[in-house]
């Protein structure tokens, strides 16, 4: 960081640009968003750079700016392909398509994973491949087909291990977990869970935590197991509250919510 400061001070970008870059990617993962809309932002006024664009792009779709996150990764995307950058690239394109299906376009969302993979298959980014199948299978899900959706995460799953990228082993599993709870197969859908929620907690990913927490305490909700999932709730409100993640309110009132649903059974007891 301070590397960072005394090179935006001294107008250097190139130098501005290689170290700000290296420090987001290591903050998104650990999910320090508004430290890397800060960085992203005292790196632009050097001049447009991609690479800020896009941990720009990331870090404000992840706190729920997704109309600014799409600018800040359509300009990316334009700067990447001029200079023929094609892995980075289609890391771009994944980033637009995870706006879409948090926007609710899913088939528009579809549409950009699936221009992103052959490219991720080109340049030989397994990671990047594996990430991209994961989103595939996501967005089959969020329109209804369970089997092409874990198909798709299931293909994921052994290239993510193989490569050892686990924050998105993480985030695969907590997607194949919902596939599952989706089906109405509990059981596996909280094996999957705890498995996501394991390896988010060793890796740092607060908000891959919180999501998978919520899911978990779905389930004890659906189980009739209200303190259990009210502990679950409140740990996932604390972690929105940490990282400024967007569903903070929503979070907040269906913790609300069970609470209120655990009163009336005591008293109906």
């Amino acid at each position: 960081m301070e590397v960072h400061r005394l090179a935006v001070a001294g107008r250097e970008p190139a130098i501005a640009r290689d170290v700000g870059n290296r420090v987001a990617r290591v903050w998104l993962r650990r999910s320090r968003f508004a430290d890397v809309a800060a960085l992203a932002n005292a790196t632009l006024p050097l001049g447009p750079d991609a690479g800020a664009f896009y941990d720009l792009g990331w870090a404000q779709s992840s706190t729920g700016k997704l109309r600014q996150a799409l600018e800040s990764f359509e300009r990316a995307l334009h700067l990447y392909r001029e200079v023929g950058n094609r892995g980075n690239e289609a890391a771009t394109l994944n980033g637009i398509g995870r706006v879409h299906d948090h926007l609710g376009d899913r088939q528009q969302a579809l549409t950009y994973y699936q221009q992103a993979l052959p490219i991720q298959r080109m340049v030989g980014n397994r990671a990047g491949e594996a990430t991209t199948l994961s989103n595939i299978g996501t967005a089959f899900d969020s329109l209804g087909d369970r089997q092409q959706a874990l198909t798709y995460c299931q293909q994921a799953l052994p290239i993510l291990r193989e490569v050892g990228d686990r924050a998105s082993e993480a985030i695969t599993l907590s997607n194949v977990g919902r596939v599952y709870d989706d089906l109405g197969d509990r059981q596996r859908a909280m094996t999957h869970y705890q498995q996501a929620l394991s390896i988010a907690r060793e890796v740092g990913d607060r908000a891959g935590e919180a999501a998978t927490r919520y899911n978990i305490a779905m389930i004890y909700r659906t189980e009739g197991n209200l303190d259990r999932a009210i502990g679950e709730l409140e740990l996932v409100v604390n972690l929105d509250r940490q990282v400024g993640h967007p569903d903070l309110a929503s979070d907040t009132a269906m913790l609300e919510q069970v609470s209120q649903e655990r009163a009336r059974a005591r008293e109906a007891t």
